[in-house]
């Protein structure tokens, strides 16, 4: 594994987030590699991406000043069906960012049984303060490149930070426009053209069906349970009411601008007023400590200091908002507080020494690749709806989400203790979507 690992750093010297998600699961697949010889050229070969597609994004503001801005897709691996993977405009896009998630998707949609390949794309473009008509010019202008590479059999993209339902909307429209057939393409689509039931609560509710299977494990549950979450997008939001449903507290939320913490509990009735703020007037999360009384906000403060919502004294720890949020000081203030189990919402929020801080004290870990793979999950599930021309009712495709999370909560937990490492999550999932790969890789070619 080392060699395979000195190679990525040789060829691609400048992508630190890159290196960080191959290390995390090359580090796991020493004993399946042991007991497969065979599956040491897969890995190989999977660290490399089949396709990196990148272009020029220009677009007009509204004063008529010309933007150029970067567009890419990163086309990681097809062997086990056509890429899926999200869309994610935001200033902090590059390229090793993206490699990183589209790499992280192969084994997230592998461990979801669903017949989907692994990819990423998006653009340094920030929808923030953008008019809907800057934003509706910049998707078309996006897509009018993005089309070609784009297909139902072909490559599924779907939405990520920055790209809800407006944007989708945008890039749908577009892309019908150009390919002239209307097609399971882009999934989180509104409702009124195809979309799924659930597609916005699906990676929150996933995560949360992931975390009471993890809880079960050592006989608890979320009832009565305190919990910490971070973020407060779809996936903050949406795991915060499943929680709720589940009989636990959510006690925190945040954004970049700081965190909220609310003794009482957020609430239906809370929740409901975040969502408002959030989704339709776009604030900032310090509003709510202003709506409601008791609620103590602290301001967001630059690294390297420290995020005092990891102090919280909590069950249960969920992080949602972006990667590599929760560094090793910040796990110890976790387990400090009396956290029994972190699931990551969001895609690799806790970095390698977070990670090992919190194993070695005996906390329940979740890595997002298993854990937030309720999202791409449900995406997939549109997919086939759209393909077959049905819709399927809320219920029905959450008791799908609900039976795909308990599924890859299981050959998690299973794989782990079959090689040796019983409870350990990261090396449980990385090692069961591995095989998965590897054993179609190896059926075709290793193409």
């Amino acid at each position: 594994m080392k060699s395979v690992y000195g190679s990525v750093l040789a060829r691609d010297p400048d992508q630190p987030e890159f290196h960080q998600a191959v290390e995390e699961v090359l580090q796991s697949l020493g004993p399946v590699i042991e007991e497969n010889p065979q599956y040491l050229d897969v890995a190989r070969s999977v660290v490399e991406p089949e396709r990196v597609i990148q272009f020029r994004v220009p677009w007009h503001s509204d004063s008529g000043e010309l933007n150029v801005n970067r567009g890419f897709r990163i086309q990681f691996n097809s062997a086990i069906g056509p890429f899926k993977g999200g869309l994610r405009f935001h200033p902090s896009v590059n390229l090793s960012i993206l490699k990183f998630l589209g790499f992280e998707q192969i084994f997230k949609n592998s461990l979801t049984g669903l017949p989907m390949g692994g990819g990423k794309g998006g653009s340094d473009f920030d929808p923030k303060g953008k008019s809907d008509a800057e934003v509706r010019r910049f998707c078309q202008s996006f897509m009018m490149e993005l089309w070609r590479h784009i297909g139902p059999d072909l490559d599924v993209p779907a939405g990520d930070i920055g790209v809800g339902g407006r944007e989708i909307g945008f890039l749908f429209g577009m892309y019908r426009k150009l390919a002239n057939e209307f097609t399971g393409v882009l999934t989180g689509k509104g409702l009124s053209y195809g979309g799924s039931l659930i597609r916005p609560e699906a990676t929150g509710y996933g995560l949360v069906y992931f975390a009471r299977e993890m809880l079960a494990t050592k006989g608890k549950s979320f009832d009565g349970a305190s919990v910490i979450i971070s973020g407060s997008g779809n996936v903050a939001q949406f795991a915060c009411q499943k929680v709720i449903d589940l009989g636990g507290k959510p006690v925190t939320m945040s954004d970049s601008s700081g965190y909220i913490f609310d003794s009482s509990g957020i609430d239906r009735e809370k929740l409901a007023w975040i969502m408002d703020l959030k989704n339709n007037r776009r604030g900032r999360i310090k509003e709510y400590a202003e709506q409601f009384d008791g609620i103590e906000y602290t301001e967001s403060k630059p690294e390297p200091n420290l995020n005092q919502l990891w102090s919280t004294k909590a069950d249960v720890a969920l992080p949602c908002a972006t990667q590599n949020e929760v560094n090793g000081e910040e796990a110890k203030m976790l387990v400090d507080g009396g956290v029994m189990a972190v699931a990551e919402g969001a895609n690799m929020p806790c970095t390698p020494e977070a990670v090992d801080c919190l194993q070695s004290n005996g906390v329940l870990f979740a890595p997002g690749k298993a854990s937030n793979a309720g999202g791409v999950a449900t995406s997939g599930l549109e997919m086939s709806q759209n393909s077959l021309r049905l819709s399927w009712s809320r219920e029905e495709v959450d008791q799908k989400l609900e039976g795909i999370m308990v599924n890859i909560h299981k050959n998690a937990f299973d794989t782990a203790e079959r090689f040796g490492t019983p409870g350990d999550y990261v090396n449980g999932a990385n090692i069961a979507g591995f095989i998965k790969i590897a054993e179609s890789s190896i059926s075709q070619g290793i193409l």
